[in-house]
């Protein structure tokens, strides 16, 4: 059994440089320098990785560096993916409001790759009808001053439970957990306003799994992943970063999936709306989104 391990991971290695070599010989022969587009200016990629090894453990800093060598408007490879850096107010200003409609999409992760969350997300999704229809209902139906106004009394009332909290601590002596307890907080605010419930409580368990699984899923998708840069790994998962991120969608699915049936077993989608869920499930009956785009926003919305 251990041979065969040992074997699998040698062809396995060998295979890969194989590729490697085989798209370098591709990529960099004469026949291609006719074909290399009109890029800006950028520091030159090395074989195979591209400029990631000038990105350091502070990538902020690494490329505020390189901009001034090369420019507000440079060009990065890293590894077989090529990226545009923008580095100054006006170059910015160009991309994002004068040009936002052609250079709205974005690269999407890997990990990003499940329940098809990258289609159907509000953040990954491409600019057409359904980024429209789910920039529409959260503008109009969640971030409106006439629903902050209305849940006035809610923030009032979570604030009041945290300072009790806080003072009860006090009054025996035990230690307060400043993150978890802001974090409690601010998830039953968005939780009562979407659901009309409480998420997780101050003194529960389940408020530590909660923010673990809320916290992973960001960090799987914003740390350096291997598929990212080199694409034809994808299917590999080699640092198993779309593995782990499907499973903490799951656990989120789950109790979507379960507040989605509740309701609709009670009808309420049908009366008058009472918070956001009713608004997506109305959504739902008139076949403007589907259940999967849902829970892809409701998990945007818990994450944010």
């Amino acid at each position: 059994m251990q041979m065969a391990s040992h074997l699998f991971t040698w062809l396995a290695l060998g295979c890969t440089t194989t590729y490697f070599l085989l798209f370098f010989l591709l990529r960099h022969g004469p026949h291609r320098k006719s074909q290399l587009p009109n890029l800006p200016p950028g520091p030159a990629p090395l074989p195979i990785i591209g400029s990631l090894h000038k990105l350091g453990d502070r990538p902020h800093i690494s490329l505020a560096e390189l901009s001034k060598r090369h420019g507000p408007l440079m060009s990065l490879r890293l590894g077989h993916v090529t990226t545009i850096v923008a580095s100054s107010p006006a170059v910015a200003r160009e991309i994002l409001q004068k040009k936002d409609q052609y250079l709205a999409s974005r690269f999407i992760p890997d990990a990003a790759h499940v329940f098809d969350h990258d289609k159907k997300s509000l953040i990954w999704s491409p600019l057409n009808h359904l980024w429209r229809n789910l920039k529409r209902i959260s503008a109009t139906q969640l971030f409106t001053n006439q629903r902050l106004d209305a849940n006035q009394g809610l923030r009032h009332a979570k604030v009041q439970e945290l300072l009790d909290h806080v003072g009860s601590c006090c009054s025996e002596g035990l230690p307060v957990d400043i993150g978890r307890a802001a974090f409690v907080t601010t998830i039953n605010l968005i939780s009562n306003t979407v659901f009309s419930v409480d998420l997780v409580g101050l003194n529960s368990e389940s408020s530590h799994e909660f923010k673990e699984t809320v916290w992973a899923i960001t960090v799987e998708v914003g740390s350096p992943n291997l598929s990212d840069y080199f694409p034809v790994l994808r299917w590999m998962d080699l640092q198993g970063r779309r593995r782990r991120q499907r499973a903490n969608f799951q656990k989120l699915h789950v109790f979507f999936d379960e507040m989605i049936d509740n309701r609709l077993r009670q009808e309420s989608a049908n009366a008058t709306c009472r918070d956001f869920l009713d608004v997506l499930l109305q959504s739902l009956q008139r076949s403007e989104i589907d259940r999967v785009t849902i829970k892809a926003l409701l998990t945007v919305i818990l994450r944010s």
